[in-house]
């Protein structure tokens, strides 16, 4: 597979999540994100007014992602629709949900599609060009719930799912795991997230079926991509 700097910068969603985030680290993360062609940048929805008020004033096209939801998916779906709305009117454009992990793990198809599909509805409801992701939290569920959550997030009429928070102790982004979602989740897109911190990590997941990789280690990668000669 041959993929440019400039390819691999486009799929990057450069993310700050950490609950100890100020105000400069998020304008620096926007900057980086700017400069270096990234698809967009991923914070906690609190930061996301400021996030987009520096894109717009710099002119960038840079994306502006947030979760709702997060880290746990135990909210109701009430509350996550609520927040995906509050996001959108501080300028959010794509929203990251977690979804119900304890109903995907007892396959409870109509609890997993309701939610999914009560924030696409607000998701969409903002234009075709807001996108919903569904976050799985890939490592604590079995092949079978993957694609059984693959299946919810396409009838919730999601855009993408995506591998996890990041925060689970059990793990993130895992290869395999990106290769089944891949193929089961299709049309939807694929994020890989949690843990990718090298230009061999985030290449591998592309080649694997991602189409968007969350990570912190954005300006890193692209330092070693373009010190490999890629």
């Amino acid at each position: 597979m041959s993929l440019t700097v400039r390819e691999l910068a486009k799929t990057i969603e450069h993310t700050l999540l950490k609950p100890e985030a100020t105000a400069r680290e998020i304008d620096v993360l926007c900057d980086e994100a700017i400069v270096h062609g990234f698809h967009g940048v991923c914070v906690n929805p609190i930061h996301v007014q400021r996030v987009a008020n520096r894109v717009a004033a710099a002119g960038g096209t840079v994306r502006i992602v947030t979760v709702v939801g997060f880290p746990l998916g135990a909210t109701k779906t009430a509350n996550k629709a609520d927040e995906a709305r509050r996001a959108m009117d501080d300028g959010a454009d794509e929203i990251d949900m977690v979804a119900n992990i304890g109903a995907l793990m007892v396959s409870d198809r109509k609890t997993v599609r309701a939610d999914i599909e009560t924030v696409a509805r607000v998701v969409h409801g903002r234009g075709v060009s807001s996108l919903l992701k569904v976050i799985l939290e890939t490592t604590v569920l079995t092949d079978e719930g993957k694609i059984f959550g693959c299946r919810c997030a396409a009838e919730g009429e999601a855009d993408f799912v995506k591998t996890s928070t990041g925060f689970h102790p059990s793990g993130g982004a895992v290869v395999g795991d990106v290769a089944l979602l891949h193929r089961h989740g299709a049309p939807l897109g694929v994020k890989a997230a949690g843990g990718i911190r090298s230009v061999a990590s985030a290449v591998a997941m592309i080649q694997a079926g991602a189409s968007r990789i969350g990570t912190s280690a954005g300006v890193k990668i692209l330092a070693d991509a373009v010190g490999a000669g890629i």
